[in-house]
């Protein structure tokens, strides 16, 4: 299996630290406010990954972390007039519930940032120690990087320090580059927001939360750090820094995500062009949802038009259609694999070279439906399920909600079918007709083989 290291711009065969087992970081969302498209796709393209390990014979620890004291967090609650800590815990609410909508299984451990503040201020201490840290210039209990010390600042995303976009120059610090790893309290902030440390009264730094809860949870050295290529920096550099600098492998390999685009165009609240979760559950079933969401390469850009979700669920229903067909000439299991559909997911995840291998074989398997050659059509059905089990597309996953409905729906049809063939086989094709053009303008389309006739809805 390769994937594609962004440290290096270059694909890698990955070989995991320890023999059958795979450990991951995922930097989840900053909870202060609802999930757009961007959490979504994030956090199924690691659910992708890790089910593919799993597939695979590895055991996965998939760390995801919650950001729930932040800056924005603070903001956010002050603009609602309510607590930070009840609005970060109403958010994290809604992004659980909208991954389990769409198939994403729980990680390993879902830490929560304030759950880790003792790690931080050790981590914090670790550096200061090693002359990579130092307390504000001004006397107050901000603490930050020291850059300058770190001769390979800039490794990640292949910048000079000179060259990177920093917040302005202050009284407090060095450099204009030097980042916060600890922050004062502030008169403004609620006292709920602060805790006591070594280096004065406040709360820690965004970028130092990941690197203490991906050591305490994987070790100091771990396989894969994933997220957002918007994370890249400065979060993932900067994180990348503090945790070398201390002392620390820590990941082997990075990957990143791409970001989502609307019409062509990057997502932003003052264009009004951002796409909630809640926007697309409202438009298309949660299963094709998901299939739209993986229809990209994880590393390319995602775009988001009216269009694509009627796309997604018209290619699932080909691929459902065709299991349905198939289940009525004999049983239907899911069986082994296309060579060629493991090849491309393990080219990198690439699953749109693995959705045209799928789509393949309902081609195929249709058409020996369609000239009786059950046995085949079985084999290709087999190979379908396989496939959209390793995509969490399974229809038994997405299908057992309506269940009875289709079962009493299919039940009718069949009845109807029934009529028709005995009204052709007496030659009333007048009444034949009538009861498939009824059928037709009810929107279910009927499809005749040399021994049967299918049904599915149009």
């Amino acid at each position: 299996m390769k994937l594609f290291d962004s440290r290096t711009a270059e694909l890698k065969p990955f070989a995991p630290l320890r023999a059958g087992e795979v450990s991951l970081y995922v930097c989840g969302p900053t909870v202060q406010s609802a999930p757009h498209i961007g959490h979504l796709r994030s956090a199924l393209a690691y659910d992708l990954l890790s089910r593919w390990f799993r597939h695979k014979g590895l055991k996965v620890t998939l760390v995801r972390n919650v950001t729930d004291i932040d800056d924005k967090v603070l903001e956010k609650a002050v603009e609602q007039k309510t607590q930070w800590w009840s609005l970060a815990y109403q958010n994290e609410q809604v992004f659980a519930a909208d991954y389990r909508r769409l198939g994403i299984g729980q990680p390993s451990v879902e830490p929560r940032a304030t759950g880790h503040i003792p790690q931080m201020i050790e981590l914090i201490e670790t550096l200061i120690e090693r002359g990579h840290a130092y307390r504000a210039l001004d006397g107050s209990a901000n603490v930050f990087f020291d850059t300058a010390s770190w001769p390979s600042y800039g490794e990640l995303t292949n910048q000079k320090p000179e060259d990177m976009e920093s917040e302005a120059q202050s009284a407090e610090k060095k450099r204009a580059q030097d980042f916060a790893l600890w922050k004062a309290h502030k008169p403004s902030d609620p006292e709920s927001a602060s805790w006591n440390t070594p280096f004065g009264k406040g709360r820690p730094g965004w970028h130092i939360e990941c690197s203490a809860m991906a050591t305490h949870y994987l070790g100091e050295q771990f396989d894969i750090h994933g997220g957002g290529l918007d994370l890249r920096f400065p979060h993932h550099e900067n994180e990348l820094a503090q945790s070398a600098a201390a002392g620390h492998g820590f990941a082997n390999l990075w990957l990143h995500n791409g970001l989502v685009t609307t019409a062509g165009q990057k997502m932003s609240k003052s264009l009004g062009n951002s796409v909630s979760s809640a926007d697309l559950f409202a438009l298309a079933s949660p299963a094709a949802v998901r299939y739209y969401l993986l229809s990209a390469h994880y590393r390319s850009t995602l775009d988001y038009q009216p269009s694509v979700l009627a796309e997604a669920q018209s290619a699932l229903d080909r691929v459902y259609g065709f299991l349905e067909r198939a289940a009525r000439v004999g049983n239907v299991g899911a069986g082994n694999l296309p060579a060629e559909f493991e090849r491309e997911m393990d080219e990198d995840l690439n699953i749109p070279a693995a959705l045209a291998v799928l789509h393949e074989s309902v081609r195929t398997g249709n058409g020996d439906l369609d000239a009786g050659r059950n046995d085949a059509a079985l084999m290709r059905a087999s190979e379908a399920l396989g496939m959209l089990d390793v995509l969490g597309l399974s229809p038994a996953d997405w299908t057992s909600s309506n269940s009875k409905e289709h079962a009493a729906l299919d039940a009718l049809i069949r009845s109807m079918i029934l009529e028709r063939n005995q009204a052709r086989e007496n030659k009333d094709y007048a009444r034949a007709d009538e009861l498939r053009d009824r059928l037709m303008a009810s929107g279910i389309e009927l499809s005749d083989s040399s021994d049967n006739t299918h049904w599915k809805v149009n």
